[in-house]
């Protein structure tokens, strides 16, 4: 006759869910979700959709490493985005080992003059839309921190790097607002173009430093095709895409834009993307 613990359970009662590999399954699921919006950031970051995603890449190779960084008692997001900033710290910010000269150098080398954390604080509040108390939890600072690290940022990337930007957007108000905001910020407005034809026709014409260009078109034709007819002309000018949809466009399945704004968007997210945008184009550091 076997022996029983008399702290066993009577027979036939409920046994106790196990718990833990579903709910781990549940949020790594929802983490998952994420990773597109994680991957404009570090791209917005980065300057680039190739040291953007080694980023993203380097990040989910940590939680799959360490399994008990997915916190149940923390959203999904913070989880990823936390992550990641201890990956972009751990690692010095560099994935791989910088060039030895050229533009991505110059670039590193003015990032490096920046005050620590400040562009990082900056992109989650404008572009990603955190709290200061949420980026407060993914930099492991406090809340007035936070806000503090973004206001230092607002002075030292939207300072003195004035440029020609072309506007692509055939909803007419919404042209006229990208345009006062970007002219509020010292920037000079090339022209606005509402389909794909006008658009190639006007970056020929006028040799843009940046374009803003939405997505889908008043006649149908694609932004992204008159981006794509545009940069053999122009160079490797840094391109500011606009779209509802922000996940179709950052699957990591193609040559993606570093700098993405997603609809509706706010005026602080369209100041950030520009400032960031021209930031790296100083630098002749550019998307992709």
């Amino acid at each position: 006759m076997s022996q029983t613990d008399p702290n066993d359970p009577p027979a036939g009662a409920p046994q106790a869910p196990r718990e833990t590999p579903v709910v781990e399954n549940s949020m790594a699921v929802r983490v998952a979700a994420e990773l597109p919006y994680l991957r404009r950031y570090a791209r917005a970051l980065t300057g680039s959709q190739d040291s953007g995603d080694r980023y993203a890449a380097a990040t989910i190779e940590a939680l799959l490493a360490d399994r008990s960084l997915l916190d149940p008692g923390v959203s999904p997001r913070i989880v990823l985005f936390r992550t990641f900033h201890s990956v972009w710290q751990s690692s010095g910010r560099a994935v791989a080992d910088p060039p030895a000269a050229g533009p991505e150098r110059r670039a590193q080398a003015r990032l490096a003059g920046l005050t620590s954390n400040t562009r990082e604080a900056l992109l989650l509040f404008t572009i990603e839309e955190f709290t200061r108390e949420e980026i407060g939890q993914i930099m492991r600072i406090p809340a007035s921190e936070a806000d503090e690290l973004v206001a230092i940022a607002y002075r030292e990337t939207q300072a003195g790097i004035p440029g020609r930007i072309m506007i692509i957007e055939d909803e007419p108000l919404i042209a006229l607002d990208i345009r006062s905001i970007v002219e509020e910020m010292g920037h000079e407005v090339t022209g606005i173009a509402a389909t794909r034809d006008d658009a190639v026709r006007l970056g020929r014409e006028t040799g843009p430093d940046l374009i803003l260009a939405d997505i889908q078109l008043a006649d149908n034709s694609s932004g992204i095709d008159a981006v794509r007819m545009l940069l053999p002309d122009l160079g490797e000018v840094p391109v500011i895409f606009i779209t509802a949809f922000p996940e179709r466009l950052l699957t990591g399945e193609k040559p993606e834009p570093a700098f993405l704004i997603t609809k509706p968007f706010t005026e602080e997210r369209v100041r950030s993307a520009v400032s960031q945008a021209m930031f790296f184009a100083s630098t002749e550091t550019l998307m992709g």
